[in-house]
C-alpha cells in the first residue's frame, strides 16, 4: 500500500492511494501515527471511503509532525564518506555509524517550499535519503528480527546548513532550523519491497541530475540500525530514522554548489515516489 496525509475541505486524513495513483481513499484513522500504532494488518484490513481525485486535494507530508526528532545516519555511503573526507579510498574496516537527531516542528510537504534562511546560513545543501518507519515498539531486537519492527518507507530530504553544521562542530542546528525535512511522497509499507532494500536512490537540482546510487550501498544495513540502536534505546512506533545520502551533495564539488532562491529539488526513491520542493 501508498499511505498519504492530505487535506480535503480543509480536514487533515490519512488515506490509500488507488493502483493508478490517481484517486485517495480515506481510511478510518485520526492521523498517519494512529495509523501506524494500529499495525500494518489492521491498516490493510481497514475499510476505505469513496476514491476522491488526488488533484482535488492537498498532499501533506505522510507524517506532518513527528512526535519526536528524527533519527538520523550521517556519512552511511562510502561515495559520499569519500567526497566528505571521512575516510580514505583504501580504508579497511567497517566505519563506526555516525548517529545524530534532526528536529521536526512541521514536515515540508510534496511540493511545499524550503526556507532559504539566508540570515543564518549561506551554504544551504539538499541530501537525497531512505527513511523507515518503525512500526512496532523496537527493545533488544535481534538482527534477523528487525525487518519485522518496520512499517514502511518513505523519501526525506536533509537539508542542512553546512556552514552552521561545520561551525558548531556537531550537526544538530545545521540541520534542524524550520523547514529542513521535507518529506513523502507517500509511505510505502513494508510489505511491497524486499528486504533489505535495493532502490535506486536520486537527486535533481533544476532538472540536473546530483546523486544516483542504490540503497544496497548503504555502509550501516537497516537491520544493522535497527538491532544497534534498540540494545540501548526504546524505538516506539512511529519513529522515523533516515539513512544517510550518497555522493553529489552541493558540499561534494569543486567549488560547492550550494542552493539558491527559486531551486527545485527533486528527491526520488524508485518504488517509492519523487518528493520535489522548492527553495524560497
Amino acid at each position: 500500500m501508498k499511505l498519504i496525509t492530505y487535506l480535503e475541505n480543509g480536514k487533515e486524513k490519512v488515506g490509500a492511494l488507488t493502483a493508478d495513483e490517481k484517486a485517495v481513499r480515506p481510511l478510518p484513522f485520526a492521523d498517519m501515527l494512529a495509523a501506524v500504532e494500529a499495525g500494518l494488518e489492521a491498516v490493510k484490513a481497514a475499510p476505505q471511503g469513496p476514491a476522491a481525485p488526488l488533484e482535488g486535494v492537498k498532499l501533506l507530508a505522510p507524517i506532518p509532525r513527528p512526535r519526536q526528532d528524527v533519527i538520523c545516519l550521517g556519512v552511511n555511503y562510502a561515495s559520499h564518506a569519500k567526497e566528505a573526507k571521512w575516510f580514505s579510498s583504501d580504508h579497511s574496516e567497517k566505519p563506526v555509524p555516525i548517529y545524530f537527531s534532526k528536529r521536526v516542528n512541521e514536515a515540508v510537504a510534496p511540493g511545499g517550499t524550503i526556507p532559504r534562511h539566508g540570515d543564518v546560513t549561506k551554504e544551504l545543501d539538499y541530501e537525497a535519503e531512505l527513511a523507515l518507519i518503525i512500526g512496532r515498539t523496537a527493545k533488544n531486537v535481534p538482527l534477523e528480527r528487525a525487518a519485522e519492527h518496520i512499517f514502511g518507507y518513505t523519501v526525506l530530504n536533509d537539508v542542512s546548513a553546512r556552514d552552521v553544521q561545520h561551525a558548531h562542530q556537531q550537526w544538530y542546528f545545521g540541520k534542524s532550523l524550520d523547514g529542513f525535512t521535507p518529506m513523502g511522497p507517500c509511505i510505502v509499507t513494508a510489505d511491497e519491497i524486499p528486504f533489505p532494500p535495493a532502490l535506486d536512490i536520486t537527486s535533481f537540482v533544476n532538472g540536473e541530475r546530483r546523486q544516483s546510487s542504490n540503497t544496497q550501498l548503504l555502509i550501516t544495513g537497516l537491520g544493522d540500525i535497527i538491532a544497534e540502536l534498540s540494545s540501548g534505546m526504546t524505538l516506539l512506533p512511529g519513529t522515523i530514522i533516515t539513512t544517510g545520502t550518497p555522493s553529489g551533495v552541493g558540499l561534494g564539488f569543486d567549488p560547492p554548489r550550494y542552493l539558491k532562491s527559486g531551486d527545485k529539488v527533486e528527491c526520488a526513491i524508485e518504488g517509492i515516489g519523487v518528493l520535489c520542493n522548492t527553495v524560497e
